[in-house]
């Protein structure tokens, strides 16, 4: 297991109510409702939550993947991440996908940036040997 030497961030919620209830950050810029996966409750829930998260730090970390290469990550880069709630028996598990879009990019090179953002990424590292996890180019 890796240490951190230098904390650069915490991030801090409340959340009441588990799947039907609602979460609210310690700064107040994130409040919402939370329902269960599928249902037509009002709010979110907590794959759609984890797959946000894991997104928008991918695309970061093939950002800085491309700034090793010596490249530029295109402003419209993207990352649809696909996030399944299942069971096997009686417990639960994730999986996931990662398809990335990088325009203007050969797929090539778009797909040795996104296999370098997965080991970069905090997220991907958390999930690493944990979930079954592809990383893909969008079509």
């Amino acid at each position: 297991m890796s240490t951190i030497d230098t904390v650069l961030y915490t991030g801090r919620t409340h959340t009441v109510s588990g799947r039907e209830g609602h979460a609210r950050s310690d700064d107040g810029r994130l409040e919402i409702r939370l329902s269960r996966p599928g249902s037509s409750g009002p709010g979110t829930n907590p794959e759609q939550l984890f797959a946000a998260g894991w997104s928008a730090c991918f695309l970061g970390a093939m950002a800085r993947a491309a700034q090793k290469r010596g490249l530029r990550l295109p402003a419209d880069a993207s990352v649809d991440a696909e996030v399944d709630l299942g069971s096997a028996g009686d417990e639960f598990f994730l999986q996931a996908r990662l398809w990335v879009s990088v325009p203007g990019v050969d797929r090539e090179t778009a797909q040795g940036l996104a296999d370098a953002a997965h080991q970069i990424c905090p997220y991907s590292k958390a999930t690493r040997g944990n979930i079954d996890v592809r990383i893909g180019v969008a079509a």
